[in-house]
């Protein structure tokens, strides 16, 4: 029986060519699959299609887009995940979504491989193949471009010579890898680290330097999943899509950094994120109303270690999926609406109500009416600071 690979297709040339390229260097078959998070472009029948005129024996398409948004970014905006306290993520929770489904249909089909089209530098060789081993252990994982030097010029050479219906026009200057959660962009005059980002790059942000009006928006949430957008209900991925639309056009969630990469080099990254980074930011403010202090202290230290699990490729491990029950805990209470004014680049939160908040009006008030003990305040500060009051009186003997 001859050996089958399943094959993480884009459309695009490199695993157009990696189709052919997998099955001379070994004798496979190659059954693409391609998976929609929202990254647009072609239409997913277009990409079935070509896969097929490029040799693969069967090809697959999944519009994945819903599940994405509720079972992988959900769970990020929960999280308040942002890896360096910056970046929301975009593709490395894009992986885990892939990786679901390139396993499944290695299962249906029978294959005994996984292939996708990373290179030996970057961060996703990681998340797919550590993803790929979490969820079928015996499964084998190879890359074209990594372990065959599937080069850009050999895959033009191989495209033209075996007459694959794809185009070889010159190659953007960028890398770019995209979803409905985010854009990347990398490599470059961006490699150059003094180097400003010029506005050509972008495409999900209009230039927040420009002259427009305000726009305001209400985000509902209930037990921290985004329900409405100015009181109407929408889904996770209707949120995203929605804010992408009004606070990209408000010029917010462009991000410009040097990232530490898993594999040990550092790299200058631009990210434009402005649907992630609005619901971010309204979720973290209603957190801060409805969750309780010391609750809210530890999930800090929670969301940044969740944040580079999912950024390392963890996303299937088991320290993953239990900071996953402790974050679902802490939102059980984070219901309500928050108003945030987008504008000139920021997403500003302007109020905030919520029936399960812990604002207690009476207690934080100075006007008349206050409930607040303030007799008992002199005895809470003798004792909390008691300790350091003799530690002090020691060293200073």
């Amino acid at each position: 029986m001859t050996e089958r690979v399943v094959l993480a297709y884009s459309g695009g040339l490199d695993t157009s060519v990696a189709i052919g390229w997998i099955a001379e260097e070994t004798g496979a078959e190659v059954i693409a699959v391609a998976v929609d998070v929202g990254q647009g472009g072609e239409d997913l029948d277009v990409i079935r299609k070509r896969a097929l005129a490029c040799g693969a024996v069967e090809a697959e398409v999944a519009d994945a887009k819903d599940e994405f948004a509720e079972e992988y970014c959900l769970p990020a905006i929960k999280a308040n995940a942002l890896y360096m306290d910056r970046y929301p993520l975009v593709s490395a929770l894009s992986r885990p979504t892939i990786v679901k489904h390139l396993v499944a249909a290695a299962q249906k089909h029978g294959a005994t491989t996984v292939a996708h089209g990373c290179t030996g530098k970057g961060n996703d060789q990681v998340r797919f193949e550590a993803g790929i081993v979490a969820l079928a252990p015996d499964l084998k994982c190879i890359a074209p471009v990594r372990d065959y030097a599937m080069t850009r010029d050999k895959a033009i050479a191989f495209c033209e010579a075996k007459g694959l219906p794809i185009a070889t026009t010159k190659k953007s200057p960028y890398s770019i890898d995209q979803n409905v959660f985010g854009r990347a962009i990398e490599t470059g005059f961006l490699e150059d680290i003094w180097n400003a980002p010029i506005e050509d790059i972008y495409e999900y942000t209009q230039n927040p330097a420009a002259e427009r009006e305000p726009d305001e928006v209400i985000v509902s949430f209930k037990e921290g999943v985004p329900v409405a957008i100015d009181g109407k209900p929408v889904t996770v991925l209707q949120a995203i899509q929605q804010l992408n639309e009004r606070a990209g056009a408000q010029g917010i969630g462009r991000i410009d950094m040097v990232e530490d990469r898993l594999v040990g080099i550092k790299s200058r990254e631009v990210y434009e994120a402005p649907g992630a980074i609005a619901l971010i930011t309204a979720h973290q403010e209603l957190e801060n109303v409805t969750v309780e202090r010391e609750l809210a202290r530890y999930k800090r230290q929670v969301e940044q270690r969740w944040s580079e699990l999912v950024y390392d490729g963890l996303w299937f491990s088991p320290l993953k999926r239990a900071l996953d029950g402790f974050v679902n805990e802490a939102n059980q209470h984070v219901t309500g609406d928050i108003r945030m004014t987008l504008h000139g680049g920021r997403a500003v939160v302007t109020g905030r109500r919520s029936e399960s908040s812990l604002y207690d009006f009476n207690l934080a008030t100075y006007d008349t009416g206050d409930t607040f003990d303030q007799a008992a305040a002199k005895g809470f500060i003798d004792i909390y600071s008691l300790s350091s009051k003799m530690a002090a009186k020691r060293d200073l003997a």
